[in-house]
């Protein structure tokens, strides 16, 4: 293991970072100068990766390059449990049949960012299957159910008389136990899985290991600005989607969520980052900066020659003026509360119905001033004049007063 100074790996490992628990344990298990086993764990209920997932993928591979063992956990076992998460009501659990073909294409996926000689994929059903139902039950009296209660969706569906089913509780228990099952030193999560991450630090404790560190990180926004990022919001960037669509999804976020996705998914330095922070306030176009962003995520997956192609194209295609001599000009009433995106387009006659405009947003062919969209939730108020374009051919001027 290459020997790294144990203040400049906080450093790395606290960027992005909402919470470490406990610090002081990190410090000491790092002081060791042992390699470390990093855990996280995905359960395969939406195969597709997207650039949400990557926050926490990205700190496994700087944990990586400080030396350490990343064991990328597939929950074929859990996933066919179904975790409510912070839903509701709870997720339909998963077939085998497709938990499988889940676990493969996320096989396929990760590599794009760990590095693959110093990962280990693990499936928690190694061990699940071997538990026989006395052990099953050994591990459900290691907590209560008053304990359980304190999970922030359980309370609430409790409180709110939404039923709870008794496997519900078997699924934090199950994770803490992959822990246990996998010796590990760190466990990594977003911050909607935090009372799961603890339930495996007890586990350990209650089994006489030594418990995990845990390290939460922030749920990346999606293109809206507003909620995480998500396939089923349609507000997400695929990380296998084509170079051009991941960047122009990336120029058509807000120039305030374009700083979040500085700090949590680009590897520039913080101090870069400053810098052009401080180029911007001194008056420095937001819009340069974003291709900077959008390049360097292209690059990631792609190369940087893919990288620098996709930024040739959405300039010479967005920025430089490419319309139709002659758009056609609609005036709408947008009124004091404004109006939907989807209605607008509706009224402009852009397209026959309100779905199809939803559709057309979700598949990212909707652009509003070069800027392509996908917020179907967009609310348009008045005094703004916009040029829409619909796919490569339907252009309007919408004025609205």
């Amino acid at each position: 293991m290459t020997i790294i100074d144990v203040d400049d790996a906080l450093s790395i490992i606290r960027r992005g970072s909402e919470e470490i628990l406990i610090e002081e344990e990190l410090i000491k298990k790092l002081k060791t100068g042992k390699p470390l086993s990093i855990k996280a764990g995905f359960d395969p209920t939406a195969p597709d990766l997207h650039l949400g997932h990557t926050v926490l993928l990205n700190k496994m591979r700087q944990f990586q390059e400080l030396g350490h063992h990343v064991l990328f956990l597939i929950g074929d076992f859990t996933g066919m449990i179904g975790d409510p998460s912070g839903k509701n009501e709870t997720r339909p659990p998963l077939t085998r049949d497709q938990v499988k073909e889940n676990a493969l294409t996320y096989q396929k996926q990760v590599f794009k960012i760990l590095d693959p000689q110093k990962t280990k994929i693990m499936f928690n059903s190694e061990w699940m299957d071997k538990l026989s139902v006395v052990d099953l039950i050994k591990l459900a009296s290691t907590y209560t159910v008053a304990r359980m209660l304190e999970r922030d969706d359980f309370h609430n569906r409790y409180i709110g008389g939404q039923a709870i089913a008794i496997h519900e509780f078997l699924y934090p228990l199950l994770q803490g136990y992959d822990s246990v099952a996998m010796h590990a030193d760190i466990e990594l999560g977003g911050t909607d899985q935090k009372f799961n991450l603890l339930m495996g630090r007890e586990l350990q404790k209650q089994y006489g290991q030594t418990p995990q560190v845990i390290i939460t990180l922030p749920l990346l926004p999606g293109l809206d600005g507003i909620r995480k990022m998500s396939k089923s919001l349609g507000n997400y960037i695929g990380i296998d989607e084509p170079a051009d669509q991941i960047f122009g999804k990336i120029m058509s976020i807000s120039d305030e969520t374009m700083w979040l996705y500085f700090e949590l998914v680009s590897f520039q330095p913080l101090t870069e980052i400053q810098k052009l922070r401080d180029a911007v306030e001194d008056g420095m176009n937001p819009r340069d900066v974003k291709f900077l962003l959008a390049e360097e995520i292209v690059a990631r997956f792609y190369d940087s020659h893919a990288g620098k192609q996709a930024r040739e194209h959405f300039i010479s295609q967005f920025q430089q003026g490419k319309l139709p001599d002659e758009i056609p000009e609609v005036r709408i009433n947008a009124g004091a509360n404004g109006l939907s995106i989807a209605h607008v387009m509706k009224i402009a006659g852009l397209v026959d119905s309100t779905s199809q405009a939803t559709r057309l947003l979700q598949q990212g062919g909707v652009r509003i001033d070069g800027e392509r969209i996908y917020d179907r939730n967009l609310l348009l108020s008045a005094n703004k004049t916009m040029i829409f374009q619909i796919g490569k051919r339907r252009f309007a001027k919408i004025i609205l007063e």
